[in-house]
């Protein structure tokens, strides 16, 4: 049986080697490739307190605003039911994402083993998604209600409760497909989170990054302009109409 001079070495390796080592080993283990280059001490308690003030801040606003809507009968309104869902969205990473990679980042190394870092990389990638194709949503809602011709219904929540599973299901529709062989999740950075595979230059990865790029970052991106954009000229045709009529009742 042979042994590698490197292992016999480090039996005597100093603390932070062992360590290295070890965040070296978890790593292969996850990812089952050599590892990036990693983080140093300092680096990795860096990104520990944004990890932490992050999710706490992200918790604690986010849990506020689902107080008040459930707490204020006059916020129920179909648009802040939309807020409502990000809102959710934002608190459920805060619980299931955040602890996990703060935990990560203060030991220097992943913790929880492959089916937790494929879990991690699924959940945190859906509820993003879930996010940005709701304010995609949100913004394409208020579009139609501001070029409406008619007053919009504030109790009519079918709209609203149709463009949230929407959002839901468009986002479980994009980041199921790396858990059956499409792409798949695994470390990223210094091996402290995960996500999908970013770094793997295949056929089968590289078109899942291109089509989740396309319809889940520059589709709802694109709504999102196009969205504002139509409503921002509305606003200024009609502050130009209004100026116009101004000077048409002013005597000359």
């Amino acid at each position: 049986m042979i042994i590698s001079n490197l292992s016999l070495s480090c039996a005597h390796c100093p603390e932070g080697v062992a360590r290295s080592t070890e965040a070296t080993d978890a790593y292969e283990e996850v990812s089952g490739s050599l590892p990036p280059p990693s983080l140093s001490p300092t680096g990795h308690l860096l990104v520990a307190v944004c990890l932490g003030f992050i999710g706490t801040f992200g918790f604690l606003s986010n849990f506020l605003v689902l107080t008040l809507f459930c707490r204020y009968r006059a916020l129920r309104t179909p648009m802040n039911l939309m807020l409502v869902s990000i809102s959710a969205s934002d608190l459920l990473v805060s619980v299931l994402g955040t602890p996990f990679s703060f935990a990560a980042s203060t030991q220097g190394r992943w913790l929880i083993g492959r089916a937790g870092c494929v879990w991690y990389g699924f959940v945190n990638s859906c509820l993003g998604i879930v996010s940005l194709i709701s304010l995609a949503v949100l913004s394409y809602e208020r579009y139609c209600t501001m070029m409406a011709q008619t007053i919009a219904d504030c109790r009519d929540f079918r709209p609203t409760l149709a463009g949230i599973c929407f959002s839901w299901l468009y986002s479980v529709a994009w980041t199921v497909p790396p858990l059956l062989g499409w792409s798949r999740y695994g470390p990223e950075g210094p091996g402290t989170t995960c996500s999908v595979d970013w770094r793997t230059r295949t056929p089968n990865n590289i078109s899942y990054i291109i089509c989740l790029f396309t319809f889940c970052l520059v589709l709802p991106f694109g709504v999102i302009l196009y969205s504002y954009g139509k409503l921002l000229h509305a606003i200024r045709q009609v502050r130009i109409c209004n100026v116009n009529v101004m000077r048409a009742l002013v005597p000359k």
